[in-house]
């Protein structure tokens, strides 16, 4: 197994905390909050789909994707993320293309450093982790959400 191999397999079932949760949302869901917090379950999905897209173009060199980082630039739930439909397609586009772009790199680029406004310096090799827990994180979330919010 080659070590792009080995990180998108890592990378992939690290996800399923987050995918295996999209597959018994109803669109009712998507306004859910915790009380006295701000976003909602649509938000973030539609969050961890910007950062993945974010990732694949911007730390990994997927030059040809589109992203509008929305809830990045929000920096808050403005009440949108409520399609469930477009919210699905989106997780599924950012997901193709963060894996796509994974599966080109090679042996040798995990040990090259990249710089980001949002985390600063890290290897390849960190920012991989980097997304495994930004993306388990906001599972997390969303599965508290959807069990306890309102």
């Amino acid at each position: 197994m080659t070590t792009p191999q080995a990180y998108l397999q890592t990378w992939a079932e690290a996800r399923t905390r987050f995918s295996n949760l999209l597959k018994d949302i109803k669109e009712e869901e998507l306004k859910k909050k915790l009380v006295n917090t701000k976003n909602s379950a649509g938000f973030l999905i539609r969050h961890i789909g910007d950062v993945e897209l974010l990732f694949a173009k911007n730390v990994f060199g997927a030059g040809e994707v589109k992203v509008s980082a929305k809830t990045m630039i929000a920096q808050h739930d403005t009440g949108e993320w409520t399609n469930l439909q477009e919210l699905l397609e989106y997780q599924q586009y950012a997901f193709d293309n963060l894996k796509a772009i994974i599966e080109k790199q090679t042996d040798e680029i995990w040990q090259q450093n990249i710089t980001t406004k949002e985390f600063g310096t890290k290897t390849k090799a960190e920012a991989i982790g980097r997304i495994i827990s930004h993306t388990a994180y906001h599972a997390g979330q969303l599965a508290i959400i959807l069990k306890y919010g309102k």
